[in-house]
């Protein structure tokens, strides 16, 4: 079975003691459901497994980053229509910021954690999402000051500028996305670091992405479930 996974996964598992459905399992429900650690322990301890919480998340902070990448190999190209805006996510008792983006029909572009809500922030968001996704045609944003102000930065640089609309209405699709990402963070109770943040959001964020269908080898016949397993093979 090894020789058929992702060579960045079989170098973790190296590291790991326990079966591969077991480890994948728990990762996934960790990122896919609002679940804390505990809970996690406990539907294990039902299934005859026992597994500490703490196992669980050392194996969520090792697999994610590596299956985030597999995932962004196969992801679906998004429209060019974007709205952006940021969302607080607590880390070590303090608020930081999580910039997100989707388009107009709600697919995930792209996010990043900062730990300040300013232009260095919000330009280094876009630069992301333009570097992965391409150039959008037009952003949408609220009236945040830093977020036009990094647009305008980025137009100064392009032939071609974005169009730029703040328009607090148009934003209701990427606050309705937050919602679905926060229901998954709740039970966490904040993060320890930023560096477990990072990673943890970005599995949800991922596994947020092959829900709404954004993964381009997720076939009709498999599940969310079969489409985030595919990406240890």
């Amino acid at each position: 079975m090894k020789q058929s996974l992702n060579p960045a996964v079989a170098k973790v598992l190296k590291r790991l003691h326990y079966p591969l459905d077991v480890i994948l399992l728990c990762v996934r429900w960790y990122v896919a459901y609002p679940l804390s650690l505990r809970h996690l322990e406990q539907m294990m301890a039902e299934r005859g497994i026992s597994v500490d919480h703490s196992t669980v998340h050392r194996w969520a902070l090792k697999l994610l980053p590596v299956l985030e990448k597999a995932f962004r190999r196969g992801k679906r190209a998004v429209g060019k229509s974007w709205r952006m805006d940021e969302t607080y996510i607590r880390v070590r008792g303090e608020w930081k910021y999580l910039y997100r983006a989707v388009d107009k029909a709600g697919n995930t572009i792209d996010f990043l954690l900062r730990a300040h809500r300013d232009k260095v922030a919000a330009r280094r968001d876009f630069e992301k999402a333009i570097a992965q996704n391409g150039e959008p045609e037009t952003v949408t944003i609220d009236k945040s000051g830093s977020n036009l102000a990094a647009l305008q930065a980025l137009n100064v640089e392009r032939e071609t500028p974005i169009r730029i609309r703040q328009k607090k209405y148009l934003n209701n699709v990427i606050e309705q996305d937050h919602r679905a990402i926060k229901r998954r963070t709740r039970p966490m109770l904040g993060f320890k670091s930023f560096r477990c943040a990072r990673i943890i959001l970005g599995g949800i964020e991922f596994m947020h992405m092959i829900v709404k269908g954004q993964m381009k080898d997720g076939g009709i016949a498999q599940t969310p479930a079969q489409q985030f397993y595919s990406l240890a093979a």
